[in-house]
């Protein structure tokens, strides 16, 4: 006899529910009135192919849900990744803004060595939008970076713009000087990798180009 857990599985929401209404029509029991509604869904094919096919629908589709779920997983694991730098002797962030946009531009940077080194940048740079703000921070934190005799330097920035540009063979018209001058900056550290990072992982260089700009947009009165 078929265990009652087996048609269970086996059957729709829709089948267990007029299973019981036949349970409460008939005097039988849920497990008779639940088998007699299979054997009458299954027609000329018989129950046993019924269960045999839902079993391996659902096997399926548990297959389908685990593959989503790894999925999931993998992409969490690479957006992860491409937040966080291997391992590094030096490391830095960067961040610029302009008030207002464009307007007056402050640049913050932090550069941080294996031996205890802290090097801290917070400048008014005068006008331009925010773009130019962010690569004019780059190429500040890169110039301080080689005066410190800085090498496998991981550098974060949140401007997906810039950080697209100075990897791009042909990147904006308007950024072209800025971009020539931070890669031939790039071109004499060695190992140095620039980062993507979120703006909330990029809080002392915004901290500090905040504060920049803040003390410049005073001395204009703003």
């Amino acid at each position: 006899m078929i265990d009652h857990s087996q048609l269970l599985d086996a059957a729709f929401h829709s089948e267990r529910v007029a299973s019981r209404r036949l349970a409460g029509r008939a005097g039988i029991t849920e497990h008779q009135a639940l088998h007699e509604t299979l054997v009458r869904a299954a027609g000329a094919g018989g129950l046993a192919r019924l269960l045999a096919e839902r079993g391996a629908a659902r096997a399926a589709e548990a297959a389908r849900h685990a593959a989503r779920a790894e999925r999931r997983q993998v992409a969490c694991a690479q957006r992860a990744a491409r937040h966080e730098a291997p391992p590094s002797a030096w490391r830095a962030w960067f961040d610029g803004s302009a008030r207002p946009n464009p307007g007056r531009c402050g640049i913050g940077a932090l550069l941080l060595g294996p031996a205890g080194e802290r090097i801290e940048l917070s400048r008014d740079v005068g006008h331009g939008n925010s773009s130019e703000a962010e690569y004019r921070a780059l190429i500040a934190l890169l110039e301080a970076a080689l005066a410190a005799g800085a090498h496998d330097l991981a550098i974060h920035g949140d401007s997906r713009v810039v950080l697209d540009d100075v990897n791009a063979a042909a990147g904006a018209p308007a950024l072209a000087s800025y971009r020539l001058r931070a890669q031939a900056l790039l071109a004499r550290i060695d190992g140095v990798r620039l980062r993507w990072v979120p703006r909330h992982k990029n809080g002392a260089a915004d901290a500090l180009s905040q504060q920049a700009g803040t003390a410049a947009t005073a001395e204009d009165g703003i």
